[in-house]
């Protein structure tokens, strides 16, 4: 007995497909020549028909505000600083000031151990007087020679000694006094007071130290004039200084209030250059309102002076400027170029308008026209035209964020 096999889903599935790839492997050259056909026409007749449609780029004239800045960092620093140093070697004895201590004119700071300098001032007091008994002796004996030579009793040598001898002591005594004197003042040197009101922000020494003042003055503390108004010294190269004048405008930030922006003045423009890297630059001084004492010395400010402004006008990015020519948008020109006219659409129309640029920064351009109004767009090239274009921005880039490549 014979048996059939019997016909299920899988298998008629199966055989479909084997049917289908067998009698596409037989037509295959067929079925890639009509693809072939059918992508091309395609791209001829719906690529034409594409470009027809797009029309011509453009960049949107906008209004807002520009600025042209140059960026830096400086140090925030006090003002005036004072470093209070002692003019006598010795002991420290006391310290009364310590770190952030507020201190008048004429506060007492330091003392020191004071005996050595008292023994100098008793030696230059006993020399002293020495000094005038002999002064006394030696005035004496000359007012004696001085009467017996006018008696003819000695010779007029003898006279002239006793003179030599008498103005010789007389200026012992001052040499000696002038010594008293210096060792009385180094003795009042032992007691250091602050000669500025200020703040105390650096104290260099402790209680039992020793200070030798043979050949420079040691540093004892460092008094800020005044925390409430502070500066900044920060950097500016050449390319940039000749943009930056006195009294700009400043804004700055530091790292310990991120959120918050401060503001300054350019107070000085110093004329010393540095040379750093091969790069000249220069110290600009910016003045700095420190009221609320929330910026302390030593921060590192990044500083942006404001070299100039402009509020609601007219800008526009600066890919606006890399058409080359106007010949391929089709529209006559009437000797209208690029470097002088702005290819403006209105209307669905190409209207060359005259215009110059004002601020340039790192990516817009201000436009000053006549012609410009609300809602104009630039146009940039057309849509699926081929051809080489460049930048015509013939202007150095704003300093607001660097210069474009040279």
């Amino acid at each position: 007995m014979v048996s059939k096999k019997q016909n299920t889903p899988n298998g008629s599935r199966r055989s479909f497909v084997r049917r289908a790839l067998s009698w596409l492997w037989r037509k295959k050259w067929w079925i890639l020549i009509i693809a072939v056909i059918v992508i091309g026409a395609n791209m001829i007749f719906g690529g034409t028909k594409k470009a027809e449609k797009a029309g011509y780029s453009t960049v949107e004239i906008t209004r807002g505000d520009m600025r042209q800045i140059v960026s830096a960092t400086g140090e925030i620093k006090p003002v005036n600083t004072v470093n209070i140093g002692s003019q006598v070697s010795g002991t420290i004895d006391n310290i009364y000031v310590d770190y952030n201590s507020k201190v008048k004119k004429g506060d007492l700071l330091l003392t020191i151990e004071p005996s050595v300098l008292e023994a100098q001032v008793r030696e230059a007091e006993a020399s002293l007087t020495s000094s005038q008994s002999k002064a006394r002796l030696a005035k004496s004996e000359y007012e004696r020679a001085k009467t017996l030579y006018e008696s003819d009793f000695i010779a007029r040598a003898e006279m002239e000694q006793a003179q030599a001898s008498y103005e010789q002591a007389e200026q012992d005594v001052v040499r000696m006094k002038s010594q008293y004197e210096r060792a009385k003042t180094n003795r009042g040197y032992a007691t250091i007071t602050s000669p500025v009101d200020g703040t105390v922000i650096s104290r260099k020494v402790d209680v039992g130290q020793t200070v030798a003042a043979s050949f420079q003055t040691p540093d004892l503390f460092e008094i800020a004039e005044d925390l409430s108004k502070m500066q900044i010294e920060t950097s500016v190269s050449e390319a940039d200084i000749g943009a930056v004048k006195e009294g700009q405008r400043v804004t700055f930030t530091v790292d310990a209030y991120p959120n918050k922006t401060f503001e300054g003045r350019v107070h000085q423009i110093r004329l010393s250059p540095t040379t750093t890297s091969n790069v000249v630059v220069y110290t600009v001084v910016i003045e700095v309102d420190n009221s609320d004492l929330s910026l302390m010395p030593g921060m590192t400010a990044f500083v942006t002076i404001i070299v100039d402004e402009r509020f609601n006008t007219f800008k526009v990015q600066n890919s606006a400027f890399l058409i080359r020519s106007f010949d391929s948008l089709g529209a006559e020109t009437n000797g209208a170029t690029p470097a002088t006219h702005l290819a403006i659409l209105r209307d669905g129309k190409i209207t060359f308008v005259e215009y110059t640029k004002g601020l340039v920064g790192a990516t817009e351009t201000e436009i000053v026209s006549d012609g410009i109004v609300d809602g104009d767009k630039i146009v940039i090239g057309k849509v699926g035209a081929t051809g080489a274009r460049t930048n015509t921005n013939g202007n150095r880039g704003g300093m607001g964020g660097g210069r474009p490549p040279m």
